[in-house]
């Protein structure tokens, strides 16, 4: 059996580490480099960068981001946001990415996804799907939960897979920073596909990923639970983030956040009997 990985989220705005809830009123918590490098120490399986802002000016601005992080961070790192062509994925190949999540530039192009799997291998690219519940379904969005689709969620399923995506990063954009649980729904549109399944959107507490893992998924992603727990120890990584909202001044912690730490996330589910790997 496989070991379940643990996957941090960081999305990206200009240069700064951003946090916001169903991908939107985002604010500036810190320097990505230093949360990167401090969730690989802590056990980290993969690094997940998103350019919360890339399709919408038409291009993926991380090259440098990353150029920075894999010379303390080594394990995967897979990039999205503003992927549109072979070419775009290159940069950040050349940059140090080992994979490529890509979302508004395939619902534009599906052919791009096969385009970018006959050149690096259908292990290097990951199928980005932004989900939004309607009723009894999903709606399919676009350029960071932006700007609806009109496609279904299975037939769009099955259309990146055939184009070779060798797996899949499905996010609940109506969980996302809301601390109230993965919606383990969405594992229903994805049971029994012949790729690895990324369930990211909603993560409070230790009993949300215990649940997911138990229900299927290969991976879990989050950012709030790891992001809240690393602000709150001594560190200067935050001088130029607005953390004023989590240390307590306006707001505090939203009360569906447990913080918790990636090594101690692991813990408790290895105790659980669900396999994860402690280090590389």
């Amino acid at each position: 059996m496989l070991s379940k990985r643990i996957i941090p989220r960081l999305d990206i705005k200009g240069p700064n580490l951003v946090k916001g809830i169903h991908l939107e009123g985002l604010r500036v918590i810190g320097h990505p480099e230093s949360f990167a490098k401090k969730y690989y120490e802590d056990g980290a399986d993969e690094i997940l960068y998103i350019d919360t802002v890339a399709s919408l000016y038409g291009r993926n601005n991380l090259s440098g981001i990353v150029e920075k992080t894999t010379r303390d961070v080594f394990v995967p790192i897979c990039v999205g946001g503003g992927i549109r062509s072979r070419q775009d994925a290159d940069i950040l190949f050349r940059c140090g990415a080992d994979k490529v999540a890509i979302n508004t530039g395939a619902v534009s192009n599906p052919r791009v996804i096969s385009d970018m799997a006959d050149t690096y291998g259908c292990q290097s690219i990951v199928a980005y799907i932004e989900a939004r519940r309607n009723g009894a379904s999903y709606d399919i969005l676009t350029n960071n939960g932006r700007d609806e689709t009109n496609i279904d969620l299975k037939q769009w399923i099955d259309t990146v897979i055939n184009m070779g995506a060798g797996e899949i990063l499905l996010t609940s954009v109506d969980r996302d920073g809301t601390g109230l649980g993965f919606d383990c729904d969405l594992l229903s549109y994805v049971d029994k596909l012949s790729v690895p399944v990324i369930l990211h959107g909603g993560a409070g507490n230790y009993s949300h990923f215990k649940q997911a893992l138990n229900s299927g998924t290969d991976a879990v992603c989050a950012a709030s639970v790891f992001h809240y727990n690393y602000i709150g120890m001594n560190t200067d990584d935050f001088v130029e983030g607005n953390t004023d909202f989590i240390q307590g001044k306006r707001g505090g912690i939203p009360k569906n956040i447990c913080p918790m730490a990636i090594s101690d996330l692991k813990s408790n589910l290895s105790v659980d009997g669900i396999q994860c790997r402690t280090k590389w």
